[in-house]
């Protein structure tokens, strides 16, 4: 990363997107690292736990497509306040009110998926600013704020256990509060923005098989990292009788390495280009989490398995991001929103399946073995798009930008 990069766009507005995504991954990944207190707390089934820690994804997908649109009519600071104020609302109602049944936790899960759908500000927000050649370093930084998990996953069940669960909540507050204030004094809208568009203009890019290609390549990356952050602390405490608090310590190890590596892919991507680093990560992803599903002797052969499997997701991740602008440029505020969504199913996917097959067969074993598949489907599907990529829109790359 050298001086050109920082000298090219706005640093306090980069920065900032990075903080408002790092606190808003915390609250929306929150009822991953409480699941175990939770459950026992509400008599949850193992079913019933994985949807639990699956419905804030599948919300924060969803609404990233909303806040999409918001981005590219409102502009992307106006957005992301709208979006705070909502999180904050919610989090005052968990604590005040207290949660005291599954379908409280659901409501709550659904209005924390606000907090996932940052990820639709944030990489506009900070994306607008810089040029082509510098994208994948730009959104990786403002992308490395799904680091956030790691938050979670170290201080809640601990805090949990101290102050009881519902009082985390309100704990949550101080962050979130400090974190919107950032926002609001330093974050800036790039003077370029492009027009609002049309929902007809929105559907149009849906109408192009790179859009899907790229919802797919994501719902992948993204779904794996965010559904397996979600799930690990169950998984930790169920496979090997861990406490919650030791449970969160490895989950939050894994989510680090996931985490730390994003801002890496990207600007590994803006070196080699984002296809070959994309390509390189599928393989590793997929052998990684195959291993792991066999299971292991003891919890810290797991982790390293985990922690490596996570880390090809995350260089992923930015290498994603570092293709998206590239090919839709003009539509970055509707593609971020689409391919955000699909990573937010992904995610649920994966959640709500580990607990639904644990539930039914005993095992993690193949759900995870499923989702390794799916990474090989997806590097079939690159293989099969890449020369094409290369030869038209990537070949028009501008400013030295690498595909």
């Amino acid at each position: 990363m050298n001086k050109g990069f920082w000298q090219s766009g706005h640093t306090p507005t980069l920065l900032s997107a990075f903080l408002y995504f790092d606190i808003a991954f915390m609250i929306w990944v929150v009822l991953g690292p409480l699941a175990v207190q939770i459950a026992t707390s509400l008599e949850l089934t193992q079913a019933q736990k994985g949807l639990m820690v699956a419905t804030p994804v599948l919300a924060g997908g969803l609404l990233r497509v909303v806040m999409g649109v918001l981005v590219d009519h409102l502009r992307p600071k106006k957005a992301g306040l709208i979006g705070q104020l909502i999180v904050i609302g919610a989090l005052s109602w968990a604590w005040l009110a207290g949660i005291h049944s599954f379908r409280e936790v659901l409501v709550l899960g659904v209005l924390l998926g606000f907090a996932g759908a940052a990820f639709a500000v944030a990489l506009p927000l900070a994306s607008r600013w810089y040029p082509p050649q510098h994208q994948g370093t730009a959104l990786g930084i403002a992308g490395a704020g799904n680091s956030g998990t790691v938050l979670a996953a170290l201080f809640a069940p601990g805090l949990a256990a101290a102050y009881g669960w519902g009082n985390v909540f309100g704990m949550a507050l101080i962050p979130v509060g400090a974190a919107f204030l950032v926002y609001l004094v330093f974050a800036k809208d790039a003077p370029d923005c492009p027009p609002p568009k049309s929902l007809h203009q929105y559907l149009n890019v849906l109408k192009d098989r790179d859009a899907w290609w790229f919802m797919f390549f994501y719902f992948c990356t993204f779904g794996g990292f965010v559904g397996l952050a979600s799930s690990l602390t169950l998984y930790f405490n169920d496979q090997y009788g861990m406490t919650p608090i030791e449970a969160g310590y490895f989950t939050a190890a894994c989510v680090f390495a996931g985490s730390l590596v994003r801002p890496i892919g990207g600007a590994l991507a803006d070196r080699i280009g984002g296809i070959r680093t994309l390509l390189v990560m599928y393989v590793l992803a997929s052998i990684f989490i195959a291993i792991v599903s066999f299971g292991a002797a003891s919890p810290w052969v797991a982790l390293l398995w985990f922690i490596l499997g996570m880390g090809s997701l995350g260089v992923g991740n930015g290498a994603v991001f570092q293709l998206v602008p590239q090919r839709f440029r003009k539509e970055i505020g509707v593609m971020t929103g689409l391919v955000g969504m699909a990573g937010g199913i992904g995610g649920f996917y994966l959640a709500s399946s580990l607990g639904y097959i644990r539930g039914a067969t005993g095992s993690y074993q193949n759900g995870l073995l499923i989702f390794s598949g799916l990474c090989i489907v997806a590097l079939i599907g690159l293989s099969s798009v890449k020369t094409r990529w290369r030869t038209t829109w990537g070949a028009a790359a501008i400013a030295g930008a690498k595909v």
